[in-house]
């Protein structure tokens, strides 16, 4: 099966989601590799997937890493082997079904058709909540998380801490993927202030983001932390870098 896109899908600990949701986006109508970044997950999530290879052939990889690295890491790791391997359009998604597998149609379609560089995932997208089975007060604290990023670093996009995103190779290869320095919340952030600053265009696709129904929350007070300090060390830095620019 060739597709020009690839879906990563970072893992630790996701045997009850890692079949369903590698079956769900192989059942859309087109065609996307899976690239499985597992971070030695103690649960088998990755003799899941491997089960799975035998299955699906070379629609299906995986990349093991030694340990919980970090969710930046394994994304850094992910655009790497993407890139090397080819493709065009580079998609990040959960593993847990918070991101609707049939969204990434539409967010291909913004990057391949409409004339988006990158797209994003968007919860909060106009001001809307489009969140469920989240407690309120963790809605409240992703929503003013994301307009005080907009108010540090002057970003346009209303849900700057997506993790669900399609970028174009072209993003890839001119963001300095080594200079990508935050590894949780923060990390999505830089993604996207580097995407802009390197004169990219950016787009937010509406999504119903749901909570994850099996597994645990990977979420914790020091990953939050990092954003709200990482912001002001974002901004600051970028008054003295230099950003490669869009060709």
């Amino acid at each position: 099966m060739q597709s020009d896109s690839v879906v990563i899908i970072p893992t630790y600990n996701e045997k009850e989601n890692i079949e369903a949701i590698i079956r769900a986006v192989f059942s859309l109508p087109q065609a996307f590799h899976i690239l499985i970044v597992d971070d030695g997950s103690p649960d088998g999530t990755a003799g899941i997937v491997k089960g799975l290879q035998q299955e699906f052939g070379d629609a299906l990889h995986i990349v093991e890493r030694s340990g919980k690295l970090g969710l930046g890491t394994a994304y850094i790791c992910g655009f790497k082997w993407a890139l090397e391997h080819g493709y065009e359009y580079v998609f990040e998604m959960d593993a847990d079904f918070s991101h609707n597998p049939k969204d990434l149609l539409r967010l291909y379609k913004a990057c391949a058709e409409e004339g988006a560089d990158a797209a994003v995932g968007s919860r909060y997208i106009n001001h809307l909540v489009n969140v469920v089975n989240w407690p309120i007060g963790r809605v409240l604290m992703s929503y003013y998380a994301s307009a005080y990023v907009r108010l540090v670093t002057g970003l346009r996009i209303f849900d700057t801490t997506a993790g669900f995103m399609c970028y174009r190779r072209q993003v890839l290869e001119t963001i300095e993927l080594d200079k990508i320095r935050f590894k949780g919340y923060a990390f999505q952030i830089e993604m996207k202030f580097t995407t802009v600053k390197c004169g990219f265009k950016v787009a937010e696709v509406p999504i119903v983001f749901t909570n994850r129904e099996l597994g645990t929350s990977k979420m914790s007070g020091g990953i939050f932390s990092e954003a709200v300090i990482g912001v002001i060390k974002l901004k600051w830095s970028s008054f003295f870098r230099k950003y490669p620019q869009k060709a």
